[in-house]
């Protein structure tokens, strides 16, 4: 999948220096992966989720989420925002 856009991890990671290595493997299986529904995603990614339109993803072990809008018949995913866990539960999507 083409993931758009890895500055933004790159932001949040300078903000959180612990969640590069996460945030780079997520990054580097979902870009080697082409999943044609959320099915084969969720099987990729167990706790991802579909939250009003998005899915969310479970990164570290729930201390980050990552918000993103996937479009599987382009093979697209748009990160809209990585928050940590605190940030999420004040999120309104």
């Amino acid at each position: 999948m083409h993931i758009i856009a890895k500055r933004s991890l790159r932001a949040f990671w300078e903000r959180f220096p612990e969640a590069e290595e996460p945030l780079t493997r997520w990054h580097a299986v979902l870009d080697k992966a082409a999943p044609a529904s959320f099915a084969e995603l969720k099987a990729l990614f167990g706790s991802a989720d579909w939250v009003g339109g998005y899915v969310v993803f479970d990164i570290a072990g729930n201390k980050y989420r990552l918000v993103a809008d996937v479009v599987f018949f382009s093979q697209r995913v748009f990160i809209k925002q990585v928050m940590t866990h605190a940030e999420y539960n004040r999120w309104k999507p």
